[in-house]
């Protein structure tokens, strides 16, 4: 039976997705803000860590959709096909919402933290909102679609793999080994074979060895 990703891990894929996508969202919201200049607005200051978490990010979002492909394609594979249910989990507007929710607080967060660190003074919450919604929001909303198509295959993906792997290969059949046997016992056959070569050699005496014995007499 497929089961639909919800619950725990619902909520564990999607904090970790909001997470990582959280910074291309933010890096979206810099380029629209500054334009040619938000790369160097990034990069210095107490935004040096950026390029480098924003990066990483990226990169882990990416190797997680590989690793998601990979399984959906060796279930394929072993099973020649791939079932599931159109029906069976999460809808996509249930995810968009999470996603953006997460995304935005991210992003918030990230720049009070940053203003608080520099000593600066910290933009406004309708401020902060606008720029974090207008970067964050093509973000969650790919996000979104990705695992929505992910979350359906994936679940499906595994139980095709846990029903290979529950078939266990049927114990291949003995080949039987014909042994030449003898029906004889070995003392009879031992017996017949020393008494045949006694008796070739002996045999009958010949006229002439009869005929001296019976001179004699």
């Amino acid at each position: 039976m497929i089961e639909a990703m919800t619950g725990k891990r619902l909520w564990l894929a999607v904090l970790g997705l909001a997470l990582l996508s959280s910074q291309a969202g933010h890096l979206l919201a810099y380029q629209l803000r500054f334009g040619a200049a938000a790369q160097l607005v990034q990069s210095s200051g107490v935004h040096g860590y950026f390029p480098v978490v924003a990066k990483t990010s990226l990169g882990a979002v990416g190797a997680v959709l590989l690793a998601g492909l990979f399984l959906v394609g060796l279930a394929r594979a072993l099973t020649g096909r791939l079932s599931y249910r159109s029906g069976t989990g999460p809808s996509y507007l249930r995810l968009l919402a999470m996603l953006f929710t997460v995304q935005l607080a991210c992003f918030v967060g990230q720049e009070v933290g940053e203003a608080a660190l520099a000593g600066s003074a910290i933009d406004s919450a309708p401020h902060l909102i606008l720029w974090g919604a207008l970067g964050q929001l093509p973000v969650a909303v790919v996000g979104g679609i990705a695992l929505g198509w992910l979350a359906r295959r994936y679940e499906a993906a595994v139980d095709e793999l846990r029903t290979v792997l529950a078939i266990r290969p049927s114990t291949p059949p003995l080949l039987a080994a014909v042994i030449p046997a003898w029906a004889t016992p070995a003392g009879s056959l031992l017996l017949s074979q020393v008494a045949g070569s006694s008796l070739g050699k002996r045999g009958p005496p010949s006229s002439s060895r009869w005929g001296q014995s019976l001179n004699q007499y």
